[in-house]
Order: structure tokens, then C-alpha cells, then sequence
């Protein structure tokens, strides 16, 4: 599996335990879904690509079976960490997804539920933040929310769940961009336990509430701590990665 992940980055820290023991099994030539046996208890068992039959939906299929297949390359090996991480929230999502293909059947053009799931577990992130900087996020205020509220972000802390974004910060480039959930994690829940988030998350997600595409957009290389290159305010000056929001430009 080329290139590695770099455990020590900040958005990687939630993941490290599981996949670093999960990396040291590759490395020692184990497959993927057998690797990833070795990140933990998990509530599917990881199979091989192979085992999905040709016709039949991935998501119906893990449903059904209570296995995913696993391919040998970075893009499933965090699927399998999220898995590892998040699994009350990977099986409330599998089961609406399943809930839409058996009312709707498998389509071409996905329907808004399956696209708003979809989106969610490539691509989402979850904060956990004062008032002040959820309000310059929900504003796309760049500069009030990394610049005047820096000090603020201590009391901050952001965890990545979509497998894809993950993917994409194996190798970070400034513009990489989540989908954050526009509901704020409680306070009450330890920055820490994310059990705990995960079982909040699993009881909030719902078709109608994805349907409605509850998602506002953070560049995450902007985080305060997670990129040297952001110490400089200069940095959240490039409007093509730092976007006004629409009804400023007219978009």
C-alpha cells in the first residue's frame, strides 16, 4: 500500500491505533480484509472484492451478509478504519441505505437520500467548537473564524469521517475541503470519547435529516495547528480555497 499514511498528523490521530496495527499487518503481507482484522473488534467482518457478486448493490450486500469488500488500495483500507473507529454510525448508515434501495431499487442517478449518504461517509466531519467559531464557519467568515478566533480553536477539536477526505490527506494539498455536519457535537460528550460520538452520531442521522444536506464546507488545512503554512494569515487570502459564500459572489 503506497504512499503510507504519516500517523503523526493531527487528522490522522484518531485513527493511529487501530491503523498503524492494521499498517504492520499489511507490511507483514497479510491482504487488506485480513489486515484489517487486526484493528479491533468490529461489527462486519472485511472480505475480499472478489465475494460481491456482479449485479448486487455493495450496500445491499453488506446488509445482507454483515461483510464488506475490501479492495487492496488506501480508498478501502479507511473505509475499514472508519468501520474500526465509528461502527454504530457505519451500520446506521449501511441500513438507510439499504432502507432507499429496497423503496426505490438500485437507479442510475442516485435519489437525494443516497446522494446525501454517500457524501456523508466520504466526505463528512465533525465538530466540536464554541459558538463564535461555529458562527464565522456557518458565515464562511475565514478570517474572522482562523485569524481573530485563532486562540479560540484550543477549545476546539475537529475529527474527519470520510474515508475519502482521509485518503486524500495521505498526500495534503491546501484545498482539501470537508463537509462538515452543521450540528454542533455537545460539549457534554469528552473531546476524546468518540464512542461516545459515535453513538450521538448514530442516533442524529436519518433520511430526512441527510436529505436536507445539513453540511457547511471547511478547508481543513486551515485548522489552526495542522499545517505549518497556515501560522501565516496570508494563507487564508486564496478566495479559489477560502470561498466567500454564494450570495457574496453572486454565484
Amino acid at each position: 500500500m503506497e504512499p503510507a499514511p504519516d500517523w503523526s498528523a493531527p487528522w490522522f490521530a484518531p485513527l493511529a491505533g487501530s491503523g498503524g496495527a492494521v499498517a504492520r499487518a499489511l507490511a507483514g503481507g497479510a491482504p487488506m480484509p485480513r489486515a484489517l482484522a487486526a484493528g479491533g473488534p468490529c461489527p462486519v467482518r472485511f472480505v475480499p472484492q472478489a465475494d460481491l457478486p456482479a449485479g448486487v448493490a455493495y450496500e445491499q450486500f453488506i446488509f445482507d451478509t454483515g461483510t464488506v469488500p475490501t479492495r487492496e488500495n488506501l480508498h478501502d483500507f479507511f473505509n475499514g478504519l472508519c468501520w474500526l473507529r465509528f461502527p454504530l454510525t457505519k451500520q446506521r448508515l449501511n441500513r438507510l441505505q439499504a432502507t432507499q434501495i429496497a423503496a426505490d431499487g438500485v437507479r442510475e442517478v442516485r435519489g437525494p437520500v443516497r446522494d446525501a449518504l454517500t457524501l456523508f461517509d466520504e466526505n463528512a466531519a465533525l465538530l466540536q467548537a464554541p459558538d463564535p467559531l461555529w458562527e464565522a464557519l456557518v458565515a464562511h467568515d475565514w478570517q474572522r473564524l482562523f485569524v481573530t478566533l485563532r486562540p479560540l480553536w484550543a477549545q476546539a477539536r475537529l475529527v474527519l469521517f470520510g474515508h475519502a477526505l482521509l485518503e486524500k490527506l495521505v498526500q495534503p494539498y491546501k484545498s482539501i475541503t470537508a463537509h462538515v455536519l452543521r450540528e454542533p457535537v455537545p460539549t457534554s460528550l469528552g473531546g476524546g470519547d468518540l464512542a461516545a460520538w459515535d453513538a450521538w452520531l448514530c442516533e442524529r442521522l436519518s433520511a430526512p435529516m441527510l436529505a436536507a444536506k445539513p453540511f457547511t464546507p471547511l478547508p481543513v488545512l486551515g485548522v489552526p495547528g495542522w499545517w505549518a503554512a497556515n501560522e501565516v494569515p496570508a494563507f487564508y487570502a486564496d478566495a479559489a480555497v477560502f470561498r466567500p459564500p454564494r450570495s457574496v459572489t453572486g454565484a
